[in-house]
């Protein structure tokens, strides 16, 4: 494994007081941005004007995501807290939290003739093109599940060409406490057709990871232009621009946020039974009874 830190980054970002009260942006230096969306988590409670609950997977209620009924969400202090929570009858369960919807999320209506027609969709909150997209958090303590800011468009999977179809944008995951993984560009949908390109590029077999201390909040932004994509932690640039070297490619399609988690190894029965659970015996307080992945906010600009 190839571990990387942000000493090695090139410090290429200042601050930016956009938020009279709040902490800084950390935007590139020598251009000028206008701020078009933003959330800064004011106040006790979701903003539901913004941000939906992801709760459905392909057509059906997924036993995995909280739901508004789980409390699993916590804003306070400006900033809102996602924790995993254990149900009553058993499950576990951690929240994502999105501001529009693609072709998984519409639940499947049991109806004698089949799937179709679709129930009612509900239009997005937020949807952007190109920009600086960028979220201040804090990243999980426990091992047992992972935290992520990314994208995704409504029309992902429905075209195999991610220019009109859309990219998946991982921006930030962290999948292990300390520990963030490549910023990753998923396309051409995710069945056969799937691809994907990575910064930093990968040049060899071995895995590449940015070690954090998760203790303190920190910045995790996307620069995405019509030519490619720059990715910036703590205003330090990762890797070069990709999205027109060979099989990479740039979005032109509108994306809807996320900000989410998942609980390691939950697609099965329970997070203990699921193939990537740490213990067959482990307890949910072992876990991430007492955890949070905690967003200070949520940014958007247009250059």
């Amino acid at each position: 494994m190839i571990l990387q830190t942000l000493d090695e980054m090139p410090l290429e970002c200042g601050e930016a007081a956009v938020v009279p009260g709040h902490a800084p942006s950390l935007l590139p230096r020598g251009r000028d941005f206008r701020l078009v969306w933003n959330d800064e988590f004011d106040g006790d409670a979701l903003d539901e004007s913004k941000w939906r609950y992801r709760v459905n997977f392909w057509g059906k209620r997924a036993e995995w995501f909280a739901g508004p009924e789980d409390g699993a969400v916590e804003i306070a202090d400006s900033v809102c807290r996602l924790r995993a929570r254990k149900t009553p009858d058993g499950r576990f369960v951690s929240p994502q939290l999105q501001t529009g919807e693609l072709m998984w999320d519409i639940p499947r209506l049991e109806k004698p003739n089949g799937f179709w027609p679709l129930p009612k969709r509900e239009p997005p909150t937020f949807l952007h093109r190109f920009g600086f997209w960028e979220c201040r958090c804090r990243l999980q303590k426990r091992p047992g599940w992972w935290s992520a800011f990314w994208t995704q468009s409504p029309m992902q999977g429905c075209s195999i060409d991610p220019v009109r179809a859309g990219i998946e944008h991982d921006v930030m995951e962290s999948f292990e406490p300390g520990m963030v993984i490549p910023h990753t560009m998923h396309f051409g949908g995710y069945g056969a057709e799937h691809g994907f390109f990575k910064c930093p590029r990968k040049t060899g077999p071995e895995k590449v990871r940015l070690a954090l201390d998760p203790e303190p909040f920190h910045h995790f932004a996307m620069l995405w232009e019509e030519d490619g994509y720059s990715f910036y932690v703590d205003g330090r640039r990762r890797g070069p621009k990709v999205g027109g070297g060979a099989g990479e490619f740039v979005s032109r399609t509108e994306c809807f946020l996320l900000i989410s988690t998942e609980l390691k190894g939950f697609r099965g029965k329970s997070v203990v039974e699921g193939p990537m659970a740490l213990e067959a015996d482990a307890s949910f307080d072992a876990l991430v009874a007492d955890d949070s992945f905690d967003v200070d906010f949520v940014r958007i600009y247009d250059l």
